[in-house]
């Protein structure tokens, strides 16, 4: 379901290790709801120790409720878009394999149609200067991940990981996006 009786929508994105991708969210106006989980796998019931092996076909990912009033569904997309890499192959920085693939799981056709013309206008733009490798793959099943990594940057932020590969990410987000973020 991509909407409730409140006018809300959903987005599920991918852009490597989900504690990122729901830390650089979170305080976007409008977002209601950040859950880290995996989606596009072939392991029913999936936790964090077979995604991390890469045998699951998961992906680390986050499901976005948000309030389209407030932020659009193009506008999440811009965010995701420049605040991972989207031209590193099953890879962000040091976490490798295909569970921190670059990718979206749109829940309707509107958001497949948005997603693929996004891509294909920063692809003209050639605002990466290199190819975008994320992929639009059919939604399916998404499982939230365990409790410990709900929140993850909020409620671990002298984590070694956090403090060098999050919290630079999140000082991005409010340098150059802060229009956009909560007051």
């Amino acid at each position: 379901m991509t909407s409730s009786s409140e006018g809300m929508q959903q987005a599920i994105l991918a852009g490597g290790c989900f504690w990122c991708t729901e830390a650089v969210l979170k305080d976007v106006r409008g977002v209601q709801k950040i859950e880290s989980g995996y989606i596009g796998g072939h392991t029913p019931n999936p936790d964090y120790r077979s995604v991390c092996s890469g045998a699951t076909g998961h992906a680390e990912a986050v499901r976005v409720t948000f309030d389209p009033a407030q932020v659009s569904y193009k506008d999440l997309l811009g965010l995701f878009f420049a605040t991972h890499d989207p031209t590193s192959l099953n890879r962000q920085g040091a976490d490798v394999g295909t569970q921190y693939r670059s990718a979206v799981f749109p829940l309707t056709p509107e958001q497949e149609a948005q997603t693929r013309e996004v891509i294909a206008d920063l692809t003209v733009q050639d605002v990466f200067g290199k190819p975008i490798v994320t992929t639009v793959e059919p939604a399916s099943e998404f499982f939230v991940a365990e409790d410990y990594h709900q929140n993850y940057y909020e409620n671990n932020p002298r984590q070694p990981y956090c403090m060098a590969v999050i919290a630079p990410k999140v000082s991005k987000m409010r340098q150059y996006y802060s229009d956009r973020l909560r007051a």
